[in-house]
């Protein structure tokens, strides 16, 4: 055991001080929330190829989680006084008074700076449109656009989107018209089940941290919410319909877990919770049984006639 004296006491408080401060920083950068920039594999995947390499893809999602992470450090400084309000949001780090609000600015600058550099340093500006595309309509959203109903959605799912766009302007994987439209569709189901949860929890006090959901009704967004799942089913089916011989019979029968994904994913948003809606998709056991029988399916019908 080590004994502190009077003159280590200083270095020790100074280490301390450090370390929380970077645990609210990196908390500040939603680790949960990582795992949507996986969503650059998402035309590898479907092509059965790495393209320009596996390093291109993972550079790719490190460009994401900078631009995420810068995007997440403003707006939480931009809204640290809204989010004092919200039963959960206040306990997040500039709302709470973990991390100064020019200290999340600052790194968040630095982190916009790093992610559009990304593309550029491989020769790929593909990759820096996409993270230029997100950084702009995503502090565009916080600054205007999410106090406009319906249009605040579209452009929160096209952050999912965009990822999907970099990944196959990074590994140079091309896309197919039906397979961006499923990830299109996707992103925009998940968008509105976030605001159809918030609004069934929160009701007319969620208003005070997000004005547009005065605009919104329960019965409408749960509507859209089945109306965007039944598309999005259509169109994977449409897709796999036209894949080659060998892979067609697999990737239609991968359709199954993944509409029985959808529907247990409908059942957890319906319910009242604070939670964030991507928990129901990452820590529901049901919801990854579904997920890994898919991929499981999905991955079988890339390779099966290999």
């Amino acid at each position: 055991m080590i004994t502190q004296t009077p003159a280590t006491q200083p270095a020790v408080s100074r280490l301390a001080r450090t370390l929380r401060w970077l645990y609210a920083v990196i908390r500040t950068t939603r680790p949960r929330q990582w795992p949507k920039n996986l969503l650059v594999f998402a035309a590898p995947l479907a092509a059965a190829q790495m393209g320009h390499g596996l390093g291109y893809a993972l550079l790719a999602v490190f460009a994401f989680l900078c631009a995420s992470a810068s995007v997440y450090l403003v707006n939480d400084a931009s809204d640290a006084e809204r989010d004092r309000l919200h039963p959960r949001k206040r306990l997040r780090p500039v709302a709470s008074g973990d991390l100064p609000r020019a200290h999340a600015v600052a790194i968040g600058v630095v982190l916009a700076v790093i992610s559009l550099a990304g593309g550029l340093v491989v020769s790929e500006p593909g990759l820096s449109a996409a993270t230029g595309a997100y950084l702009v309509i995503s502090f565009l959203y916080s600054a205007v656009l999410k106090n406009i109903a319906v249009l605040e959605v579209l452009f929160v799912a096209s952050g999912f989107l965009l990822r999907v766009l970099g990944g196959s302007a990074a590994t140079g994987v091309p896309l197919k018209v039906y397979f961006v439209l499923v990830c299109s569709l996707g992103a925009l189901g998940v968008a509105v089940a976030k605001r159809y949860s918030e609004l069934i929890t929160l009701g007319a006090e969620g208003t005070h941290h997000r004005p547009a959901l005065r605009h919104y009704r329960p019965q409408a967004l749960r509507i859209a919410q089945y109306a965007i799942g039944t598309g999005m089913i259509v169109t994977y089916l449409l897709w796999a319909a036209g894949e080659g011989d060998g892979t067609r019979a697999w990737h239609l029968a991968s359709a199954v877990p993944l509409a029985l994904a959808l529907v247990r994913f409908g059942v957890l948003s319906g319910q009242r919770t604070v939670r964030p809606v991507e928990d129901m998709i990452m820590r529901d056991a049901m919801m990854l049984a579904c997920e890994l029988s898919w991929l499981i399916l999905f991955i079988v019908g890339l390779y099966w006639t290999s």
